[in-house]
């Protein structure tokens, strides 16, 4: 117990150091949201593996760490290749980039918006994205109305943590009625520091009625070798009338990193929402999805990829909420396990009373490549509506032998055959993206993680 109170009294003597800056009158409910998230995580304390919804995730490895903000840790470690702002460089950067003629990027250094390397000169008018904290001064009254209003905080520590801390983050406006035809990427990227240090994004989207826009959050782990830190990011994005969002999210942190997240949904009638999830990096990963559909005809789907190695662990926790009639949702999370990795997959729709008419699919498909590697699934339905139609499912396994045998009875080798049919099932979930940039990027990235040549048009679904 007193290692418990040791772990928490360390986060609320940073956050004592964090609100020294003076009272802002026209920030006080600013003000009010922080103190009540260090209120409510000094209550929560870390998650255990007693709490249902950690009972597959020890975050021990986390919470013994006395992580600091970059601004305590002091300056990150220079190294020869790495001797730009932070260790950051457009030449590191250039690989993480979406090529496109019309790029749109912000990018974030542990946290903290970095105007150098980001560029929104091709964004249309009835755009506005930046950093929050700008938008805090700027857009005060907008950021007022929608921050903090839907990832809640009362059940969930790390929310309530990442609450305490906002300071910086994505901010995007979408005006009523805009099309945004390029990706906006919102780089974040974590350098190699001297000590153990936390990242706290908080983002917020807003995409007013019958606006359409695609968006993706990139998470970098930069520096060779070991480097310990943890990225606390939480994403609130609302969906106005019939507006069309489409989100991706790039988890590519180091090996050695933590990394929880929580992205929260809320979407207005006639909306629709597409979120992709792929995990390919970091030690211990968190990734909540939670969608609320609020206005009839809403529809919302949920796709996810995790690809481990050696010992890492990737638990990814859904949840979506039907609150009205006439809504569709549908959601496919694939995993590629290999070594002694762990994957969890914890996916509910949860169908109100109220929410008639509702058509909900939900599947997880796990590929087992080692006799070490295990995964966790457990997908729910808790329907209390009688005039729906929903369905859920899980499978776990191995490739196929007879498939592997037609393909070595053609000239491929074993090990490239097998490659070919693990890419073919993990490119299931990527080849359904929408957005072409970002498709055929991840494809790569994908084929490169599984060390297979780009070989998407290729390769069977399985």
């Amino acid at each position: 117990m007193l290692e418990v109170m040791e772990e928490k009294d360390t986060y609320i003597s940073n956050f004592a150091r964090f609100e020294r800056e003076p009272a802002n009158p026209a920030r006080a409910w600013l003000q009010r949201i922080r103190k009540a998230g260090i209120a409510r995580f000094s209550a929560l304390g870390f998650p255990t593996v007693h709490d249902e919804e950690w009972r597959n995730t020890n975050v021990s490895a986390i919470a013994k760490v006395p992580f600091a903000s970059v601004a305590e840790r002091g300056e990150p470690c220079v190294r020869p290749a790495l001797k730009s702002l932070e260790g950051v460089s457009a030449k590191t950067l250039k690989e993480f980039t979406f090529h496109t003629s019309n790029n749109i990027q912000l990018v974030f250094v542990n946290g903290r918006f970095c105007k150098e390397f980001s560029n929104t000169n091709a964004l249309p008018a009835g755009v506005k994205a930046g950093s929050l904290a700008a938008a805090l001064n700027t857009e005060g009254n907008l950021v007022e109305t929608h921050l903090g209003k839907y990832a809640e905080f009362e059940n969930h520590a790390f929310v309530a943590l990442n609450t305490a801390f906002i300071e910086d983050g994505a901010f995007i406006h979408i005006a009523k009625g805009t099309v945004v035809e390029a990706p906006i990427h919102l780089m974040f990227v974590s350098t190699e520091l001297c000590e153990a240090s936390v990242a706290y994004p908080r983002n917020l989207i807003l995409a007013e009625s019958d606006s359409k826009a695609a968006i993706v959050e990139s998470y970098i782990g930069l520096g060779a070798g070991s480097n310990t830190y943890l990225t606390n990011t939480v994403t609130e994005l609302v969906a106005g009338k019939n507006a069309v969002v489409e989100h991706y999210k790039l988890q590519r942190e180091s090996i050695d990193a933590f990394h929880v997240a929580t992205l929260q949904i809320h979407q207005d009638r006639g909306s629709n929402v597409t979120s992709f999830s792929i995990a390919l990096g970091g030690a211990l990963v968190r990734n909540e999805v939670n969608a609320v559909l609020d206005g009839e005809n809403c529809e919302c789907t949920l796709n996810g990829l995790y690809v481990l190695n050696h010992e890492q662990l990737v638990d990814n926790h859904t949840l979506i909420d039907h609150a009205k009639p006439h809504c569709a949702s549908h959601e496919l999370y694939k995993g590629v396990l290999d070594g002694k990795s762990r994957g969890v997959f914890n996916g509910r729709i949860l169908v109100r009373p109220d929410a008639q008419k509702t058509d909900a699919k939900q599947t997880n498909k796990t590929l087992l490549l080692s006799e070490d590697s295990q995964i966790n699934t457990q997908p729910q339905l808790k329907i209390y509506a009688d005039d729906v139609k929903c369905t859920h499912g899980a499978t776990i396994g191995q490739l196929d032998k007879d498939a592997i045998f037609y393909l070595r009875s053609r000239g491929i080798g074993e090990n490239d055959a097998r490659g070919i049919l693990t890419f073919a099932f993990a490119n299931d979930v990527v080849s359904r993206i929408k957005c072409a940039p970002v498709k055929a990027v991840l494809e790569d990235i994908v084929a490169s993680v599984l060390r297979l040549p780009h070989t998407a048009e290729k390769c069977p679904r399985i």
